[in-house]
């Protein structure tokens, strides 16, 4: 790597700190949904895999850092990943100690990125002597992640029942589209449909919208009123070895790790799992909620860290929920990507370790110290300043754009056409990671039912 190079990965890395810094702090931003459409559209745009690769993972780390910020003040999740910080978040506010809870929870997030990159380069390197082995069988495991996803979900019924009828639907319209000539025979549309199924729940909504009985049933609020205290500074130097008690940067380490072990599962499940267990032990309401945000918040970095490097590194092949979600476009982005070549093909574990670590030092450098200073004084400045509304809206018309590139006119219906059953099923409880699945399975699943 040359000074250039460099210089591109730093810029890239600056650029998605502050952008998903932003984007972090805003309420209600879900991970998948902010992160897949601009990595994919870096890809597209054709700059050097090293450089998309730093600016993903400083877009991680910075959106993991700050998405727990709104949840300390005014007990909205950032994304989804904060959500199960709500409560203990709650506890902390209702003690007067909201700014305890921001710092507990990105002082644990630090400690999880530290953590979750050694763990995943040793990790990565011991699975791949098997990528071979595991690639071979890359179709049944996808089939096997979605029926596991599913078996794991609250609504695990609904979810193993949704999974050949998805299937049918996403190679309906392909083999539609084939029909009709709108692209060649056998060339899969994937991109514009991955994207579809993220903005599921936004396009259900929206559709329920146009329906006025609907509208005049949902309910009306007033202003919401958010209490700070500006003069609530840090003084001194943020270190996160202070700002945690050693019981909770034990436990922070011990869950990251174990986080980071477990790439394979779903994120929002093992960080519940984990950080309610870690914290049942304590009694004093305020420690309890210390320590599980502390331990949760690591838990999270750790878990999209581990579920990004593990299976890019050793595998080439995204089998895990964050793989096959945010971190998609890294893996398969035709025709820039693909499942035969794509990061792994083209990175050394050199430049992937350098990449990473440019990455997460320049989120942490830049977020970190800022964040712990001055996080309400940010909250405040972005819920007033920054429409949730108009990046959503942002992102929609990414995915409309893109989706006119994949296949023109009619693959925009059908984008929206899975975008409406991906946000129905979502509703009634089958998560994004058993739907991602579903569609990298899915001709597949076809061939074992046509057999």
């Amino acid at each position: 790597m040359d000074f250039v190079l460099i210089s591109q990965m730093v810029a890239a890395a600056v650029a998605a700190t502050l952008l998903y810094t932003l984007i972090g702090i805003a309420p209600g931003t879900d991970e998948t949904a902010v992160l897949a459409p601009v990595t994919l559209v870096l890809v597209l745009t054709g700059l050097e895999p090293i450089v998309i690769l730093s600016f993903f993972i400083a877009a991680i780390v910075a959106k993991k850092l700050t998405d727990s910020i709104p949840v300390a003040v005014a007990g909205i999740p950032g994304g989804v990943m904060a959500a199960p910080m709500v409560e203990h978040a709650l506890v902390l506010k209702e003690h007067g100690r909201p700014e305890l809870a921001i710092r507990k929870m990105v002082s644990g997030s630090v400690i999880g990125t530290m953590v979750a990159i050694p763990v995943s380069f040793l990790f990565a390197r011991i699975l791949a002597p098997y990528s071979e082995v595991v690639g071979s069988y890359a179709n049944q495991l996808f089939l096997f992640g979605a029926i596991l996803l599913a078996l794991m979900s609250k609504q695990r019924w609904i979810a193993l029942a949704s999974i050949v009828p998805f299937a049918i639907l996403i190679q309906g319209l392909r083999h539609l589209y084939w029909g009709v000539g709108i692209v060649p025979q056998g060339t899969n549309v994937f991109v514009s449909f991955f994207l579809g199924i993220t903005i599921g729940p936004v396009v259900m909504t929206l559709f329920e919208l146009l329906n006025g009985k609907v509208r005049e049933k949902l309910p009306r609020y007033d202003k919401k009123l958010i209490t700070t205290d500006r003069n609530n500074q840090y003084q001194g130097i943020p270190n996160p070895f202070k700002i945690l008690t050693t019981q909770e940067l034990s436990l922070s380490a011990v869950t990251s790790f174990l986080g980071s072990l477990l790439f394979f599962m779903s994120p929002v499940g093992i960080t519940i799992l984990l950080g309610e267990f870690v914290s049942g032990f304590v009694k004093d309401p305020v420690k309890k909620s210390s320590l599980a945000i502390s331990s949760m918040d690591g838990l999270t970095n750790a878990a999209y860290l581990s579920g990004t490097l593990i299976p890019l590194v050793a595998l080439g092949l995204p089998l895990s929920p964050v793989a096959i979600g945010p971190a998609n476009a890294l893996f398969n982005a035709p025709p820039v990507f693909t499942e035969d070549y794509n990061l792994h093909h083209i990175l050394s574990t050199y430049e992937f370790v350098w990449a990473t670590l440019i990455g997460a030092a320049v989120a942490i450098l830049l977020t970190y110290f800022v964040i712990v200073k001055y996080a309400e004084q940010i909250c405040i400045f972005v819920f007033k300043k920054v429409p949730h509304e108009a990046m959503i809206g942002l992102f929609f018309g990414l995915v409309v754009l893109l989706a006119y590139m994949d296949a023109g006119w009619i693959n925009i219906a059908g984008v929206m056409l899975i975008a409406l059953v991906a946000g129905f099923l979502h509703r009634l409880g089958v998560n994004y990671g058993v739907q991602f699945m579903v569609l990298y399975a899915a001709p597949y699943i076809i061939q074992l039912l046509t057999r």
